[in-house]
Parts: C-alpha cells; structure tokens; sequence
C-alpha cells in the first residue's frame, strides 16, 4: 500500500496574504468611514412657511424629505407663526416658504422677516450672518408672481448677510396649484426635495470649512 498523504493544516504563505489583505482592506474601510464621520459635522435646518390651502405645506414637507437625506442634517419644520428666536440662531441654515399674494410673499411671511428685527433683535450684530438662507413658493398660475416672491425671501436674507443658495430651479424651488396643474405634481415635489437637499450640502461644507 502507498503512504498516505498527510495534509498540513497550517496555511500557506499565500492564504495568510489573502487573510492579512482582507483585514488591511476591512481596517481602511472602517477608518474611511470613521473620518467621513467626523468631516461631517452635525448640520440644523429651519424649514418654515405659511401655507392656507395646505399647499406650501406639502412643499415644506417635501423640503424636509430632501434635506433629511443628507445623513448628518437635523430638520425642524414650523409654521412662521410658531418659529421663535432660539429656533433661528440655532439653526446653519433656514429654508422659507410662502404662497404669492398679489405678487409677493404673504403678509404673514412679511411679517416673520420684520420679526427678525422687533421681535427677536437681530440688529446691529447681525446674528444671521453666514447662516444658509433657501425659498420656495407656490402660485395659482404659471406667471403669478413666484419668481418675484422667492427674490423677495432670499432679498430679506441677503439684508441680514446670509448666504443664499438656490436649488429646484433658478431662484429655489416652486408650484403651480392652479388651472391645468392643480395641487402639487411629482415634478415639483422632486423640485422641494432638491431644494432641501441641496440647503443640506452646502451647509455642511460651510460648516465643515468653518471647524477647521
């Protein structure tokens, strides 16, 4: 009979390669992702708007999905009625929505900007200076007044030296509730979306950029 062929159970020298590789490659990872971690600071996000017929709303709640999937973004949504001064400066960056009026943001809207300074005292030391500053608005009709209301928002920020961005279209994102496009279509819910994630991104490389 021939001998058996006894089998070594230690490994070769190339399967231990193939395991030290594996775990090099495993550790890498983990400290890929450990400092992608720490390069991303927490971000907080102000979404608020006026809305009557509920279909600012449903764009706020759109905008709050968007910026929502940036992972290290923290999002509050209020009515401007509700939003208090704590709410404001503690937020990186505020999104705000506001049906058109006779061209225009809403009173009520008008009225949380002239808020910033009677009521919560943003003058002299401009206290939102280089927070991260996005509108959106929605409108009956095609040419009803969007555009103009959301330079409006982003004309009373600008005042206050933030730091505006748009996102969903030229000046932010926008509806049409009216006529052939009543409520609020995917199209522009994708546009809000968009916008909030967008508001996200840039806050979070600012704030990145200012830890440093």
């Amino acid at each position: 009979m021939s001998p058996r062929i006894q089998r070594s159970s230690s490994h070769s020298p190339r399967s231990l390669f193939a395991i030290v590789l594996i775990l090099l490659t495993l550790s890498i990872g983990c400290a890929s992702r450990s400092l992608a971690d720490e390069a991303s600071p927490v971000v907080k996000i102000l979404v608020t708007y006026h809305s009557l017929s509920g279909n600012t709303e449903l764009m706020a709640e759109a905008v709050v999905e968007g910026a929502k999937s940036v992972p290290n973004a923290v999002v509050v949504l209020k009515p401007v009625g509700l939003v208090t001064a704590e709410d404001l400066f503690s937020s990186d960056a505020v999104i705000v929505g506001s049906p058109v009026y006779w061209s225009n943001m809403s009173g009520e809207v008008k009225t949380f900007f002239d808020n910033w300074q009677f009521k919560f005292g943003m003058f002299p030391e401009f206290k939102m200076k280089n927070k991260v500053g996005a509108a959106f608005a929605t409108g009956g009709q095609i040419s009803s007044g969007k555009e103009v209301t959301m330079l409006t928002i982003l004309a009373a920020m600008l005042g206050n030296q933030m730091i505006v961005v748009s996102g969903g279209g030229a000046f932010g994102a926008s509806a049409t509730t009216e006529g052939d496009s009543p409520g609020i279509d995917k199209k522009e819910l994708a546009d809000a979306r968009a916008l909030g994630r967008r508001v996200a991104d840039v806050t979070t490389l600012i704030s990145s950029a200012s830890s440093k």
